[in-house]
């Protein structure tokens, strides 16, 4: 294998790729890069079994390209990053000497470092699933900022750590919960599909870090993964085995209360009111009545604070209700605008929080019982 690559190009790909190897995995073949040069192109591979990314190199107008000599090898990731990072050079010279030997260079410098030959590496079906769709980045960076913080971190119940794709007809709908709070975010598709698949939060926070330009995202399942094809880099992930719950049920239809607030005042209200905490959790009390809108939270160790939300407007008979600080900053920032609406029911019962100015998108979050 004898290959010369933009350093630039290739550092930026070999870094998409490392993006998938965790340093804790059991195979020692996963904490390579594999790289693959074909006849007019360069493959590069990353995986921890579970989220696999591979990433395509060609010759064009910002990438220069020269491959004399075709071949695979594994190289520990750390390794050919630093060394590719520290080249002083614009093109990279990438030779495989003897067995798994391989000398990269540049300018002057040179290293010789040991790769592993690339039968050692598991084989990775790349090969793309029937149901497929198109999105834009835009509108995929949305669906996973506005749901997947939303998902459970407990492995009690794996189900709840992803994010739920259901597709009926041309509606998708996203639905990330850990049962005291949930989040969904409806899209509608251009074809018609029906699949219903549950994606690692993990994976689909990889798939984020991969957007970079406004374009079309492909994305493509079956039964037993999902690939997010951007560019020239697919994003593979396994799913989440297990039905997830059905949360159509838990969402309120009819609501007897209503508050309407400016979304800077109240993050900013619950900001400060966040460092009063009981066993390491914030608890937030809404005091509402078409009157006066205020927000409060309580410790016996720390001590209290009261504010009036003066951009707030309820409607509806006076009511308190607790909850959790964090989950509805978490909520609220999540749905971006000016301004949300909170839709209640009463004192102990879920309440739903929404934008003004996108009706896509519901945040749930339950209330938690006080005794002060």
């Amino acid at each position: 294998m004898y290959f010369k690559i933009s350093k630039r190009n290739f550092y930026n790909a070999l870094s998409t790729a490392s993006r998938a190897i965790s340093n804790f995995s059991p195979l020692p073949a996963f904490s390579g890069i594999k790289i693959d040069a074909k006849e007019d192109r360069i493959i590069l591979t990353g995986s921890d079994s579970d989220v696999s990314i591979q990433t395509t190199l060609k010759h064009g107008e910002d990438c220069v390209l020269e491959i004399k000599e075709m071949g695979s090898i594994v190289i520990e990731a750390k390794y050919i990053l630093e060394i590719v990072r520290k080249t002083d050079a614009d093109i990279i010279e990438f030779e495989m000497i003897d067995g798994s030997l391989t000398k990269i260079s540049g300018n002057s410098a040179e290293f010789r470092i040991n790769g592993m030959k690339a039968i050692e590496y598991p084989a990775i079906d790349f090969s793309k699933p029937k149901e497929s769709f198109q999105l834009a980045e835009d509108v995929l960076k949305k669906i996973i900022t506005q749901t997947s913080f939303a998902t459970s971190d407990k492995e009690t119940r794996p189900v709840l750590m992803g994010v739920n794709f259901h597709c009926e007809g041309n509606e998708l709908h996203c639905v990330a919960t850990d049962s005291y709070r949930l989040a969904r975010k409806t899209v509608e598709l251009e074809e018609e599909l029906n699949f219903n698949v549950t994606i690692p939060s993990k994976s689909l926070q990889e798939v984020l870090k991969t957007l970079e330009v406004e374009n079309e995202v492909e994305i493509a399942v079956n039964d037993k993964k999902a690939q997010f094809i951007i560019g020239d880099t697919i994003v593979q992930t396994r799913l989440i085995d297990g039905a997830y719950p059905e949360t159509n049920r838990l969402i309120p239809l009819q609501f007897d209360y209503e508050l309407t607030i400016d979304t800077k005042d109240l993050l900013n209200a619950i900001d400060r009111a966040s460092f009063i905490k009981n066993d390491g959790v914030s608890v937030i009390k809404f005091s509402l009545s078409e009157a006066e809108c205020v927000l409060s939270s309580k410790s016996i160790e720390v001590g209290s604070s009261t504010e009036v939300l003066s951009s707030a407007s309820f409607e509806g008979q006076p009511l308190e209700i607790s909850c959790n600080g964090r989950y509805v900053f978490e909520a609220i920032r999540a749905l971006g605008g000016s301004l949300v609406k909170f839709s209640l029911c009463g004192e102990m019962k879920p309440f739903v929080i929404t934008s003004l100015e996108d009706d896509k998108i519901l945040q749930l979050v339950l209330p938690v019982r006080t005794y002060a």
